[in-house]
């Protein structure tokens, strides 16, 4: 058995802007580090942290940003996109709560 039952990876990653000047998508420029610290006070309020339970990590580039935001979750390997604060609450109480991954945040792996 793994050291958690499930292990979030929110990618953070901030890219710089290209030779010609244009911006690819980045999944800082969707807020991914304030939801991420969302996420993590989310699942310490449900007492969700730690051995046995839920981590929530920061990633660097996990090179599927032009899909929206990301985070994947492990061991499943569940790609997810968010919006906002309430897909991320979705995603807590739906997947890491009850092992229900949220089919319409998913993105096809």
């Amino acid at each position: 058995m793994s050291f958690y039952q499930h292990h979030v990876f929110f990618c953070t990653n901030q890219r710089e802007p290209e030779a010609d000047g244009s911006m690819r998508p980045c999944c800082a420029s969707h807020d991914a580090n304030g939801l991420r610290d969302y996420a993590k006070k989310r699942i310490k309020k449900l007492d969700l942290n730690g051995e046995g339970q839920v981590r929530i990590n920061t990633a660097g580039c996990l090179d599927r940003c032009e899909l929206g935001p990301c985070m994947v979750v492990y061991p499943e390997a569940i790609w997810y996109t968010y919006v906002d604060q309430h897909d991320i609450d979705e995603i807590v109480e739906s997947h890491l709560r009850n092992g229900v991954p949220v089919e319409r945040l998913i993105i096809a792996s």
